[in-house]
């Protein structure tokens, strides 16, 4: 299942400049960014880490639903997806 699939993620600005992004689904996924332009490759990359650390630790991803996709899709091999 390919597609666009959102997110809901909290920027935080810093007071020295830049953001904290968090994901409230799931609180494992923190990133930090310069600017904007750098939030959803970041986000990306930590979203990845976090998926890594819930196969590697045999942990069951959490199940957050929104139509057709769930999270654990994700980690079922639906990386080619675009994830906001």
């Amino acid at each position: 299942m390919n597609g666009i699939y959102e997110l809901p993620l909290v920027l935080e600005p810093q007071p020295e400049g830049g953001y904290t992004v968090t994901l409230p689904l799931l609180p494992e996924l923190i990133a930090e960014a310069d600017d904007i332009s750098q939030v959803l490759p970041h986000v990306a990359d930590a979203l990845a880490a976090v998926i890594e650390f819930y196969q590697d630790s045999w942990r069951p991803l959490p199940v957050f639903r929104w139509g057709l996709f769930s999270l654990a899709s994700f980690a079922m091999g639906h990386e080619a997806a675009t994830y906001v």
